[in-house]
C-alpha cells in the first residue's frame, strides 16, 4: 500500500522518519481516523478542526488547506486503487534533540495511512466491562494522542475478537467509553451518554449523533452513570467514524432487547444525513 509522508507518496515498506522525531521519542503527536465513501471523506472538516485545536495544545505548528488535504487523499485513493477507504491522518512533533523541549515545533511530520475497509463490517457487538480503568487525560481534555497504552492494554484484555467492545469505567467507577468508540444507551425513549466530565474523547461521530438527536427531537442526557444503569437499558450502542452506529446485543451477562427502534431510526437518519452532506460536497465541486 502507498502512504503519504511529508510531501511524497511512497510504498509503506519504504517510508522512514527520523529516530529523533519527538512523536516517536515522547509520544508528541495526534491523529484522526475517518472514512471515505465513494471518494468522499466524511466529516473531514470536523476531524481537522479537532486535530488543529489539539496540536495547538502540544505547541505543534501545523496547518494545511482543504484543497491540499483533498489532493493528498485523492492521490492515495488513486495509487491504492480505492474508492472507499479507512484513513488515519497522523501529525507528530518532528525532529528534536534528546530531552524535553518547551518551545514551538515548527517542522512536524505528516503521515497519512490508507487501507481498504474490512470486507465484513460488524453491525452489532457484545460489550464487556473492562477491569483496567480509563486513565485520566494528561491535560485539560482528552486528545486523540499517540499516548495509546491504556487502549492497547485494554485491547489485550479483550483479545483479538472483533465482535466484542471493551467498555472503560473511570477510576471512580463511572461509565466512560469503549476502547475505540463512544458509548450510548436508551431507556424509556431517552438516549444517555457519559459526559466529557468523565475524561472521554469527544468523538466526531459522537458529536454528529448528538446533533442528529437534537435535530430529530429525541431527548438525550449527558452525565455520570454507574454500570448498573447500562445493565437496565432498553437498547445500547457505540459509535466511531469507521463503523458508524453499532448496536450492542449484550453487556457482560446482560442481554439487551432485539427490538431496537431508536437505534434503527438513528442508523437510518445517519445514512440519510451522510448522503445529503456528500451531495452538497459534489455541488460545491461543480
Amino acid at each position: 500500500m502507498y502512504i503519504y509522508i511529508d510531501g511524497s507518496f511512497v510504498l509503506a515498506e519504504h517510508a522512514k522518519i527520523s529516530v529523533f522525531d519527538h512523536g516517536y521519542m515522547y509520544g508528541l503527536g495526534l491523529f484522526e481516523t475517518f472514512r471515505i465513501y465513494d471518494g468522499h471523506p466524511f466529516l473531514m472538516d470536523d476531524h481537522f478542526r479537532r486535530l488543529e485545536d489539539g496540536l495547538q495544545h502540544l505547541a505543534i505548528h501545523w496547518s494545511m488547506t482543504k484543497s491540499e488535504t483533498l489532493a493528498i487523499l485523492g492521490g492515495l485513493l488513486e495509487k491504492n486503487e480505492l474508492q472507499d477507504a479507512y484513513v488515519r491522518w497522523n501529525v507528530s512533533a518532528g525532529y528534536g534533540d534528546v530531552g524535553l523541549y518547551t518551545g514551538i515545533y515548527d517542522k512536524p511530520t505528516t503521515i497519512v495511512y490508507m487501507k481498504p475497509l474490512p470486507k465484513r463490517m460488524e453491525t452489532s457487538k457484545k460489550a464487556k466491562i473492562l477491569r483496567i480503568p480509563r486513565n485520566t487525560p494528561e491535560g485539560s481534555e482528552r486528545l486523540k494522542s499517540h499516548h495509546y497504552l491504556n487502549n492497547v492494554l485494554a485491547k489485550r484484555e479483550i483479545g483479538d475478537r472483533l465482535d466484542i467492545e471493551g467498555l472503560f469505567l473511570t477510576e471512580k467507577g463511572d461509565l466512560a467509553e469503549g476502547i475505540v468508540s463512544n458509548l450510548f444507551w436508551v431507556k424509556n425513549g431517552v438516549v444517555y451518554t457519559p459526559s466529557l466530565e468523565t475524561g472521554i474523547l469527544n468523538g466526531v461521530t459522537r458529536q454528529f449523533v448528538l446533533a442528529l438527536l437534537k435535530r430529530e427531537g429525541i431527548r438525550y442526557q449527558e452525565g455520570l452513570y454507574k454500570k448498573e444503569v447500562l445493565f437496565e437499558a432498553d437498547e445500547a450502542f457505540v459509535t466511531n467514524s469507521i463503523q458508524e452506529i453499532i448496536s450492542l446485543t449484550a453487556c457482560d451477562d446482560v442481554l439487551f432487547s432485539e427490538d431496537r427502534p431508536v437505534i434503527t431510526y438513528l442508523q437510518g437518519a445517519y445514512k440519510q444525513a451522510r448522503k445529503m452532506l456528500m451531495s452538497k460536497d459534489e455541488l460545491r465541486k461543480e
